[in-house]
């Protein structure tokens, strides 16, 4: 069956879709960004062998996944979308048409919703094409657009902390398929460091911006610096805590690059190069070292991330003789929740145990950050020290056997 068709003719009816329905307010889900997409997405598919069916789905898909936008706040624009696309189906699709493609593309254009994971080639391609720009130079000027297009729709409100916003989007966005995480993973980093810069600075001008009232008294100048003086602690605890968590994130999302990618260096070593084995003996040797090196590299990327999970209990004397961190998860998971309020309320009453607690938190965290990295660089060393000297191997193997086939291909018979 022939499906390149019911492509050129989505084209068409999204183009006349935006056209007639054209919103002012869409500075962002507009005909622009829809086209961006679709050229994004032919840009990952041309990574694979995608069959004429799974790109007639890909690109119907990246055409209407944000035609919702047109009619419904942006909650429900995928639900529109789908919608839309059916009655595109209707009229000008055949029946079989509608049968083998419709259900795969509405799985593609509800893959592009936050929440949810994309689990087809078609579904990750469409995915990933949506948010290509998160990993680019052009983010600054698109995360600028949908901020105007947000206000504008009356769905956040012009002082709102949008970089605290943008900078919890990007730390939860993963690409899926190997193409964005190669090209686009590194920018997406370096955008999420500017939005933490902007965001230190923000928080550091809030805390020295405190509205200068008129000094009446000598107790009230002093209570009003001991306040500045507590804020800018606060202040200073939660980034730290902050950035450590972030950067035990990015420590994870290494280790994850690091397994998948050895993970599938052993299924392709295992399902392709070992059919040869038998008759190509002198690739033995190279490609068990191969598979050494990648499995020592998964294992120590795993260990990275283990997590370590204490007893979970605590006592009376614990609390009261300050010695218990209650802000971590693994010391009180297995008691009760009426031991866990007591706890916390004796914690808050002593300003000096909260702080402690909160300094204790940090360092350990630290404590398994350094943990962390240490693997992770360990990981990393023995990966490219591995994929070096494996490559090495194969080159010196296939050339030996060369010149020892030349060998015997030119000796004369006694």
């Amino acid at each position: 069956m022939e499906y390149t068709s019911i492509a050129y003719k989505a084209e068409y009816f999204v183009t006349t879709l935006f056209e007639k329905n054209q919103q002012d307010f869409l500075l962002y889900h507009n005909l622009e960004h829809t086209r961006n997409v679709v050229t994004r997405a032919r840009e990952i598919a041309g990574q694979y062998d995608l069959s004429e069916k799974d790109q007639a789905i890909l690109y119907v898909a990246a055409w209407f996944h944000d035609t919702g936008h047109l009619f419904v706040e942006p909650a429900m624009h995928e639900i529109k979308s789908i919608e839309l696309m059916k009655t595109f189906f209707a009229n000008e699709a055949t029946k079989e048409e509608q049968e083998q493609l419709m259900p795969a593309i509405e799985k593609c254009i509800m893959a592009t919703h936050r929440n949810n994971t994309p689990r087809s080639i078609p579904e990750q391609i469409v995915a990933d094409a949506d948010t290509y720009h998160l990993g680019t130079k052009e983010f600054k000027d698109t995360n600028k657009r949908l901020k105007k297009e947000y206000i504008l729709r009356h769905l956040i409100a012009p002082n709102i902390n949008w970089n605290k916003k943008s900078l919890e989007f990007l730390e939860s966005h993963r690409y899926y398929t190997p193409y964005c995480i190669g090209l686009l993973e590194e920018g997406k980093q370096k955008n999420i460091e500017k939005l933490r810069e902007k965001n230190i600075k923000n928080e550091i001008k809030v805390v020295n911006e405190e509205p200068n009232e008129d000094k009446k008294l000598s107790k009230e100048e002093l209570k009003q610096k001991t306040s500045l003086l507590n804020k800018g602690i606060q202040t200073m605890l939660r980034l730290t805590s902050e950035n450590h968590l972030r950067l035990s994130s990015l420590a994870d999302g290494k280790a994850n690059i690091l397994i998948s990618v050895n993970a599938i260096i052993i299924s392709v070593i295992l399902t392709v190069l070992l059919r040869r084995l038998e008759v190509d003996t002198y690739l033995v040797f190279p490609t068990v070292f191969f598979l050494l090196f990648s499995l020592v590299t998964i294992v120590i990327a795993i260990m990275a991330t283990r997590p370590k999970v204490s007893s979970g209990h605590f006592s009376k004397e614990d609390i009261l003789n300050k010695k218990t961190n209650l802000l971590f998860f693994g010391n009180f998971h297995k008691a009760t929740l009426q031991e866990y309020e007591w706890g916390m309320q004796e914690m808050m009453k002593d300003q000096g145990y909260l702080y402690s607690t909160l300094v204790k938190d940090i360092y350990y965290l630290g404590v398994v950050l350094g943990k962390k990295y240490r693997l992770l660089r360990l990981a990393y060393v023995i990966f490219m020290v591995g994929i070096i000297i494996a490559v090495l191997a194969f080159s010196l193997a296939v050339i030996l056997n060369r010149s020892g086939g030349a060998t015997n291909s030119t000796a004369m018979p006694l």
